[in-house]
C-alpha cells in the first residue's frame, strides 16, 4: 500500500489552472506531474465550487450529527453522486460519506453519533502501599482470612475440574 502523498497549495493552483486556463488535458497534466488524475478531477470540483479556498489544505474536521444527518438526506432525496455530495458540503472524500452510509446501515442513527477516540479512561488499580506502621492484630487476622478465602475458593476450583474430568473419562 503506498503512502499518501500531500500536495502544496501552489502545486494544485498551478495544475488547476493548466487544465482551466491553457486547456491541457487532465490526463496529461496528471502524467506530467507525477500523479493519478482523479486527484486533479477533485482538485478541478473543489477549485470551481470553492475557487482558490478549495485548494488550501484542511484541518480535521469533527461532524455534528445533525450534519451528517443532512448529507445523507440530502443524497436520497436529491439523488445526489458521492462528488456531488462532497462539493456541495464541502467534505474532502467519497470515503466518509462512505462511512456514515455503512454505520447508518449497521447501526441507524447511532452509528453516526461521534465516538471518543484512543483508550477509554479506567482508573488503575495499584496494589496497597505497605505503610510504615506495622499492622494491628485484627488487621492481620483479616488478611490472613482474606488469603485462606482465596486458597479456599481456588481449591474448590480445582476439585469441581478433575471431577469433571473423570466424568467424561467414565462416560464413552
Amino acid at each position: 500500500m503506498e503512502r499518501k502523498v500531500r500536495y502544496n497549495y501552489e502545486f494544485k493552483l498551478r495544475c488547476v489552472k493548466e487544465v482551466l486556463n491553457r486547456h491541457q488535458t487532465v490526463k496529461s497534466v496528471s502524467e506530467l506531474n507525477g500523479f493519478h488524475h482523479t486527484s486533479l478531477h477533485h482538485w478541478i470540483r473543489s477549485y470551481e465550487a470553492f475557487g482558490e479556498k478549495g485548494l488550501m489544505p484542511r484541518a480535521i474536521t469533527k461532524y455534528s450529527l445533525e450534519f451528517k444527518q443532512k448529507v445523507l438526506v440530502s443524497i436520497e432525496q436529491d439523488v445526489l453522486s458521492l462528488s456531488q455530495a462532497c462539493s456541495k458540503f464541502n467534505i474532502p472524500t467519497k470515503s466518509i460519506i462512505l462511512g456514515w452510509q455503512r454505520k447508518y446501515k449497521n447501526s441507524g442513527i447511532m452509528g453516526l453519533t461521534n465516538k471518543p477516540k484512543g483508550k477509554p479512561n479506567t482508573p488503575f488499580k495499584r496494589a496497597k502501599k505497605k505503610s510504615s506502621k506495622p499492622l494491628t492484630r485484627e488487621e492481620e487476622l483479616l488478611l490472613e482470612n482474606e488469603s485462606l478465602r482465596a486458597e479456599l475458593d481456588l481449591l474448590k476450583k480445582l476439585e469441581a475440574l478433575t471431577q469433571a474430568e473423570q466424568n467424561k473419562k467414565l462416560k464413552p
